[in-house]
């Protein structure tokens, strides 16, 4: 059995680091508040963590954590944190430590005891690593949640998300995606390719945008039921 099988989840993934992830993951766990949902949040593990009165603290999480209304604990929805700006396993070797994989995955058994559903964000793109041999698309395998892959309104999106998709489908056991969220990564409209690229995807991508965010929005442009996508890809 899979681990992540016994309750259903979305596994939030970018198509590179720096697309706006966390804000996306962070609006699907507050809109299943509001629809009423006993939300988990999970964020395995992240990097380029601020310290606070000694204690590493990760504004991935916190966002996370907060967004779905502070259930459980902090520490809870971010176990694994480390100070340099690196990938996650870099930045623990800078510490002389090294990510605990066994962890990585345990670490979703918190929120599978008191959540009806469980968002959890990956690091960095789906081939991100991990450690010398693992990546985080090999912990979305483990977990067995679909991919919600985030991609940014910007010129080459297409290619990059064109590029995680082709990775899901390429294992061994392909991943299954539930599909896109197009997120508005620029306030200025001076890149042209932000009135197309949603077309663009729909055509080229072969499964559906689910929503687009705007710009510092605070939820889609599009009603999702995230409940029930989860559900019916489990």
């Amino acid at each position: 059995m899979r681990v992540g099988e016994s309750v259903p989840g979305l596994f939030v993934v970018g198509t590179d680091t720096g697309v706006g992830k966390t804000y996306v993951a962070a609006r699907i766990a507050a809109a299943l508040c509001r629809a009423g949902k006993k939300v988990g949040v999970y964020k395995p593990t992240a990097s380029g963590c601020r310290r606070v009165s000694g204690e590493l603290v990760s504004d991935d999480a916190l966002a996370l954590w907060e967004a779905a209304g502070k259930p459980e604990s902090l520490e809870a929805v971010c176990p694994q944190r480390f100070f340099a700006p690196l990938a996650p396993h870099l930045a623990a070797r800078e510490e002389g430590k090294e990510i605990d994989a066994a962890l990585l995955r345990q670490g979703l058994k918190v929120w599978q005891q008191i959540s009806e559903i469980i968002i959890v964000e990956g690091a960095g793109g789906l081939m991100s690593p991990l450690g010398d041999h693992e990546y985080v698309a090999d912990l979305a395998a483990d977990f067995g949640f679909p991919l919600v892959v985030v991609a940014p309104n910007r010129i080459g999106v297409i290619n990059s998300t064109l590029l995680t998709i082709k990775a899901a489908a390429a294992r061994s056991k392909p991943l299954t995606v539930a599909g896109i969220v197009l997120n508005d990564v620029q306030q200025s409209d001076a890149d042209p390719s932000i009135h197309s690229n949603h077309r663009q995807l729909e055509l080229h991508c072969d499964m559906p945008v689910l929503a687009q965010l705007g710009h510092g929005a605070a939820d889609f442009d599009t009603a999702v039921d995230w409940m029930s996508l989860a559900d019916a890809l489990r």
